[in-house]
């Protein structure tokens, strides 16, 4: 029943918001991974950039998207945990894992849905931002990037959607967004390498739009 409410829910929600209230230009769509196990690492000014992200891709892929998402954000009240975990498919994040007396590794999840097949989605600035302005990114996308030194990593720049649906806002403004996708890029042994990479795939996307400064 989860299943069908989630499909139900992006076929009815999700992509008539995204593609028509919205609008959506999507470059450089050819190299998004047609399969996984894959991490897609994007930045993150919107609630709006899972869901975009998530029908980037064929329906027959929707149960095998599995966005990163805080535990204790999206873990408020019974209807957000259930909603988060059956219909997004979140993979929930103990962000404060290490005060916890879970011995077990912050990013086993992760790890156990790259095991199974699964894209991962994630945004290394760790929560939303300004709208339209990068932040700093985490360090936690090498360490993962360690632990699956086989699995791709792509870097994807969103554009618009901090616009459309900023962070503390509530109404929803038909601003159209661009995607942009990068190239895969994998773990090479030095995580400061691999850190300085992925943030310069990403400001390399990020100026092809030649997007004038958001005030």
């Amino acid at each position: 029943m989860n299943r069908v409410l989630r499909f139900l829910f992006f076929a009815l929600v999700v992509r008539p918001v995204v593609t028509i209230v919205l609008g959506l230009n999507v470059r450089n769509r050819e190299q998004l991974p047609a399969d996984g196990p894959a991490v897609l690492v994007a930045n993150h000014n919107s609630h709006l950039d899972t869901l975009v992200l998530m029908v980037l891709f064929p329906w027959r892929m929707l149960p095998r998207l599995r966005p990163v998402a805080a535990a204790d954000y999206f873990f408020r009240n019974r209807f957000w945990k259930w909603f988060s975990l059956n219909i997004i498919g979140i993979i929930p994040l103990d962000r404060d894992a290490r005060r916890s007396d879970n011995r077990r590794h912050p990013m086993a999840p992760i790890s156990d849905s790259l095991g199974q097949g699964d894209i991962v989605i994630l945004f290394p600035e760790g929560s939303r931002g300004d709208p339209e302005r990068l932040g700093e990114f985490q360090t936690g996308v090498a360490h993962l990037a360690k632990l699956h030194p086989d699995v791709p990593f792509y870097p994807i720049y969103l554009h618009g959607l901090g616009k459309a649906l900023p962070k503390g806002e509530r109404l929803l403004v038909p601003f159209f967004c661009d995607v942009f996708v990068g190239g895969p890029l994998r773990y090479d042994g030095d995580k400061a390498a691999f850190m300085a990479t992925m943030v310069e795939r990403i400001n390399t996307l990020a100026a092809e739009g030649h997007f004038e400064p958001w005030e």
